[in-house]
């Protein structure tokens, strides 16, 4: 499995002309990156007296940015798997109109398919995002400069994932996928970014930046 990789491994693979990982497996990566981060801050505000009264939510956000960080690298090769179907259909012979036919109802599928698991990414990185505001409101002070990393490792991979729905949106021929599947896509960006942005700004404001 990818996620199995050494980060060398990883980054050498990346950047060589192997199909996978590509941009998706990044987007999970960096993602999941970006959930250390916050979780690193957490466990840095727990068992610290100072920040007692806050030790049961921060342990709670600890629980959840285990499961989303988890979920994320599971989706690096989950996003290998489908682009591997996408890249198969595209060995398929076209030659005749009956093999153009099966090829193209073969691509609309694993195009769909693949839109898939970047709007997973997304879903997940909304909820790591939500995490995040909550870190620059009770976290340990003297660790919030992470919560800023961390934030703007999760706006990357969020517009990252974003452009790899597009990019399979643009060869779908169902303009009713296409369609709910935009809406769906715009609405977790712009809900996650908005908050983003406003935690990267409270960052900015307690290091007087």
């Amino acid at each position: 499995m990818i996620k199995e990789k050494s980060v060398r491994e990883f980054i050498e693979l990346l950047s060589s002309k192997e199909p996978v990982p590509g941009g998706g497996g990044a987007a999970a990566l960096v993602g999941a990156i970006g959930v250390a981060l916050g979780s690193m801050v957490g466990n840095l505000t727990v068992g610290k007296e100072k920040y007692k009264d806050v030790e049961a939510e921060i342990i709670k956000i600890l629980e959840k940015a285990r499961s989303l960080q988890a979920e994320l690298l599971d989706l690096v090769d989950e996003d290998a798997k489908v682009f591997g179907k996408v890249a198969g259909v595209y060995k398929m012979p076209k030659n005749t109109e009956e093999e153009k036919a099966k090829r193209n109802e073969a691509m609309e599928q694993a195009l769909k398919e693949a839109c898939k698991v970047p709007i997973k990414i997304m879903e997940l990185l909304y909820e790591a995002i939500k995490l995040h505001r909550k870190l620059a409101d009770i976290g340990n002070r003297l660790a919030i400069s992470d919560v800023g990393v961390g934030v703007l490792c999760l706006k990357a991979a969020l517009l990252s994932s974003r452009m790899n729905v597009i990019i399979n949106l643009n060869g779908i021929k169902d303009e009713g996928f296409v369609r709910s599947t935009r809406d769906v896509m715009e609405r977790i960006c712009g809900e996650a970014l908005t908050i983003a942005d406003d935690v990267y700004a409270k960052v900015k404001e307690i290091l007087g930046d």
